[in-house]
């Protein structure tokens, strides 16, 4: 058995450093599917604030994914008992939206995506495709820079999650206790492609409480969204907020924008995000 897990460890570093060739950022994985390394802050004391890796020793999980050759080997050197790696989503230069559908039971998130593109009028562009030991099929698409994603699982359907910034998919050549993942044939040499438009606004969070009332309390509503956003949030909290008010005509370019500054983003970030926005939703008068 150890010999196995030589060299599956040997086979998942060489997959690992394939994937950084191509900008894919990566992380060391167990057979489990977890961060392979330990966090350096387990034996904290409660309250101790969160750390992503600003501490600079590794085993901070995704916040460790990385392209550099040399730091990868040495992130698997650390985890000799590693046999897969991770990709982590959300990061430059392809901004990677996994989507993730699972055969669980008797779902079938196949049909639940393929009602989703009919009811909201898109096709899945020819990507790359993960086939998992379980029998379901990872989906790799990308997304707008300054578009942050959210993780999410069955939000969208049953049985479909979502892995957005903060998140990663097992890549490819990875073993696992389940079995190998595999890229699917005649998609390893694609390219991620561009996540379609209506899927990408179905992928952003909805606010909390619905908004029933008139156009006026809605907008305050929206307002009120971006306001409650914390740190890591503000950008997804502002774009979605900012297509709805752009699809029901609500004219709250302003006020977004200035609860945007108040929640903590700067300026040039929330002219950005309200672009990216009107882009979207088809209102590029009102792009700036």
């Amino acid at each position: 058995m150890a010999t196995t897990d030589r060299q599956a460890t040997t086979l998942a570093l060489a997959h690992a450093l394939s994937a950084a060739e191509r900008g894919l950022a990566v992380i060391p994985l167990s057979r489990t599917k977890l961060p392979a390394l330990r966090s350096p802050h387990r034996l904290d004391p409660p309250g101790t604030p969160p750390c992503h890796g600003e501490c600079g020793r590794p085993g901070h999980g995704v916040y460790d994914a990385t392209t550099d050759p040399a730091r990868i080997r040495a992130l698997f050197a650390m985890a000799p008992w590693a046999t897969g790696y991770g990709i982590a989503c959300g990061l430059a230069p392809h901004h990677l939206i996994g989507v993730d559908l699972d055969t669980k039971g008797d779902t079938d998130s196949t049909a639940a995506l393929r009602e989703l593109a009919l009811r909201h009028l898109f096709t899945i562009p020819p990507t790359v495709v993960v086939l998992t030991p379980s029998g379901g099929r990872h989906l790799w698409l990308t997304g707008p820079s300054d578009v942050v994603v959210p993780n999410s699982a069955g939000r969208l359907a049953p049985g479909i999650d979502i892995r957005g910034a903060g998140g990663y998919l097992v890549g490819p050549g990875s073993r696992t206790d389940r079995g190998v993942y595999a890229t699917a044939p005649g998609t390893g040499h694609l390219p991620p492609a561009p996540c379609p438009r209506a899927l990408l606004r179905l992928l952003l969070p909805p606010p909390r409480s619905s908004h029933t009332g008139p156009a006026s309390q809605h907008g305050h509503g929206l307002v009120q969204f971006v306001l409650a956003a914390h740190e890591g949030q503000r950008n997804t909290r502002l774009f979605w907020a900012a297509c709805r008010a752009y699809e029901n005509n609500l004219g709250l370019s302003q006020a977004l924008f200035e609860a945007a500054i108040r929640t903590g983003l700067s300026p040039r970030e929330a002219r950005s995000t309200l672009a990216s926005a009107a882009r979207l939703t088809g209102r590029r008068g009102e792009e700036g």
